[in-house]
């Protein structure tokens, strides 16, 4: 990804960085009379990043530039441009920021990216306007924009419950290699989530089935792990794009300790043994033609942080 250099920088800007994710486990309970899933998950925050550049300005307006930037909106539903608005709201600032925002997560693919530019935008506007706000305010403006968005606050490795907002961190020892097949037709969460109603009529149990996979991270084993990955909604994606078959059994020919379908797709996540070997399945995803791009990564990484700027 391109980064802004420091220097080129304008005067009142600041530049954050922040992560997007994979869900090590994702557990999803019945639909609620208010339209949510409770889930109960596990966050990693994964070396493919989202930046976002805050300069201020007269308006709130976004930009947008890298992979798929075609596809995001630079009009009020924008998630970055909400989180600037809901800064200036809670410190009671009268500026303007503009917000451009450098793509390297995948839009729309399970990952997370626009939760990520949201984070980023919360940190980045805070900065910007010496709002002084605590993480904890930051993490509740979080929460208002979305499920993900208060994960890609925190980073690391961690539990999330209610809609995900919810975290615990999670004890992880080690750094974990992964390789992503990347697809530039999107999937909506909102259909995702819709094909799993489908496919599961009533309450779906939520019980903690993950001491594995905890077990597994705080003793730093990738073959544990991989064994013990997990998506409820894994089935409603291939559902909706059976064509995500081909990239989980590629990676699974190329020796992948485990591989399943990121959050709701369709981003397809298997993690390797080594960074080689994450190259090697890369590799296989582009030689087979299963994937538009190919990405490799590590976690857990920190969550949204000032790079550069005020």
């Amino acid at each position: 990804m391109t980064l802004t250099p420091v220097d080129d920088l304008p005067e009142r800007a600041v530049r954050v960085r922040a992560p997007g994710k994979v869900n090590l486990s994702l557990r999803v309970g019945g639909r609620q009379a208010d339209g949510y899933h409770p889930v109960s998950t596990v966050f990693q925050a994964v070396s493919v990043y989202e930046e976002v550049v805050a300069t201020a300005a007269e308006d709130c307006t976004v930009t947008a530039s890298g992979p798929q930037s075609e596809l995001v909106p630079t009009d009020g539903s924008n998630l970055a441009l909400r989180a600037a608005r809901a800064v200036a709201e809670r410190a009671g600032v009268d500026e303007g920021v503009h917000l451009h925002l450098v793509k390297g997560v995948p839009v729309a693919g399970g990952m997370a990216g626009g939760s990520a530019d949201a984070a980023a935008a919360l940190v980045a506007c805070d900065a910007l306007w010496s709002t002084g706000l605590s993480r904890d305010e930051l993490l509740e403006l979080a929460a208002d924009l979305g499920s993900d968005v208060p994960f890609s606050l925190v980073g690391h490795t961690a539990v999330g419950q209610g809609r995900g907002h919810l975290l615990t961190p999670a004890l992880s020892r080690g750094e974990f290699h992964w390789a992503f097949a990347v697809q530039d037709r999107g999937l909506s969460t909102a259909a995702v989530y819709a094909a799993f109603d489908e496919l599961h009529a009533g309450a779906q149990d939520l019980e903690d089935r993950d001491v594995p996979l905890m077990q597994a991270l705080l003793a730093g084993d990738a073959t544990a792990l991989g064994a013990a990955l997990h998506n409820d909604l894994e089935a409603a994606a291939l559902e909706l794009d059976p064509g995500l078959a081909e990239p989980l059994a590629i990676a699974t020919d190329a020796g992948a300790l485990g591989v399943v379908v990121s959050g709701s797709g369709p981003t397809v996540a298997a993690l390797a043994r080594s960074r080689q070997h994450a190259l090697a399945i890369a590799a296989a995803f582009t030689a087979s033609g299963v994937a538009d791009r190919v990405l490799t990564a590590t976690g857990p990484v920190a969550g949204a942080r000032v790079v550069a700027g005020e």
